[in-house]
């Protein structure tokens, strides 16, 4: 290899930690380690020149869940379970909102909606609002997490029944955070090194490491993988299956009433306002094996789906054109709780982030250095 002196000096010398991904859980992870010991040296690699996955490629939703959701969730898994996740992604919330400040991200608090045009559907989860608010109520602050919106016309829906609104949910602008996030990262000392994948782990009695695409080798006291739904490709054992979201954004649409973050068919759809424009993702319930998948692509079925949608659904009768689509790449699991753990000598991940990335990766981050620090 062509490596200089000064390379190898200041760029790849072993450093105490090691992180595979730069995204919400990987940043929080170095910002953290760095606070407890800010004397020691961290770098975080990416293979993308900005972050990939999903940190950078979400909807913006600060949610903790639609009724419907949480619903489907309760009868797949016990109340401890289900409500604690909801607790966990409250409490990332508010980390993330402290640590970087609501006007770095656009915070703004406008309310979930959850959308019915099923009446039996819409039955069965307004039978159990009342069982889902009590369990909610210690966790939120609020009584009634989940209300049904008397009139809903104002939003100019076609076809849709009835709304259940969630007053604990806002909307960030993902863009400004991840900025602020890799601004703070790096003034905190965390080296970033973007646009280098990890081809392999290394991994022996002495020596724990990685080796980039180009060959350079990176050794470390310990490593943290945080690359989520691409977590398989470095620790293969992990129950972490990619899962993607394909997304469109319109061109802006005059008089739009639409706002704030909108949810339908248990969450597999969602849309929501962004600078008068509709943003709408989901549809991976169409093809589950085919978005079981890391590539980057979009295809016909689900942009076509999603084409319909806005079209007979959210916004009927308006003129729009669409400006962008593109995918993103989530970490999903036999469960829904995030796997945060030691898988070998020094090496150790928090990855599985359940399509929840916004709301509870600052604390997956902070709960994975925690561990390391007990186990170094």
């Amino acid at each position: 290899m062509n490596v200089s002196f000064w390379e190898k000096k200041s760029f790849l010398n072993k450093k105490q930690l090691v992180i595979a991904g730069c995204g919400i859980v990987g940043l929080n992870a170095a910002m953290h380690y760095k606070k407890i010991n800010p004397k020691n040296e961290v770098i975080v690699i990416d293979s993308g020149v900005i972050p990939q996955g999903a940190s950078t490629k979400n909807a913006g939703f600060a949610c903790i869940g639609s009724a419907g959701e949480l619903l489907s969730d309760l009868k797949k898994s016990n109340e401890d379970a289900v409500f604690g996740l909801v607790e966990r992604r409250k409490k990332g919330l508010d980390l993330l909102r402290k640590i970087l400040g609501d006007q770095h991200i656009d915070y703004q608090h406008l309310g979930g909606y959850e959308l019915f045009d099923d009446e039996l559907k819409f039955k069965e989860v307004f039978d159990q609002l009342d069982y889902i608010n009590k369990g909610l109520s210690t966790i939120t602050g609020v009584n009634e997490t989940f209300t049904v919106v008397k009139k809903h016309e104002k939003f100019g829906f076609k076809g849709i029944l009835h709304i259940i609104k969630n007053s604990c949910e806002g909307q960030i602008d993902t863009g400004k955070m991840m900025r602020k996030l890799m601004q703070k990262a790096t003034e905190s000392g965390v080296q970033l090194l973007m646009g280098s994948k990890i081809q392999h782990i290394i991994q022996h009695e002495s020596e724990t490491g990685v080796i980039l695409e180009d060959g350079s080798r990176i050794m470390c006291e310990q490593l943290l993988v945080c690359t989520n739904g691409f977590a398989k490709q470095l620790i293969p054992e992990l129950d972490v299956k990619p899962a993607r979201a394909q997304v469109l954004v319109t061109s802006p649409i005059k008089d739009l009433s639409v706002e704030g973050c909108f949810h339908f068919d248990e969450g597999y759809y969602y849309f929501r306002n962004i600078d008068n424009r509709i943003l709408l993702g989901g549809g991976r319930n169409l093809d589950f094996i085919g978005e079981t998948t890391t590539e980057f692509n979009n295809t016909t079925l689900i942009v076509d789906r999603l084409k319909q949608m806005l079209e007979e659904m959210i916004i009927p009768g308006k003129s729009y054109h669409i400006e962008s689509i593109w995918s993103g790449i989530m970490g999903m699991g036999e469960q829904k709780t995030p796997i945060v753990k030691q898988v070998a000598p020094n090496i150790f991940c928090a990855v599985r982030l359940g399509g929840m990335g916004v709301a509870i990766g600052s604390l997956v981050g902070i709960e994975a250095v925690e561990l390391m620090m007990e186990n170094r």
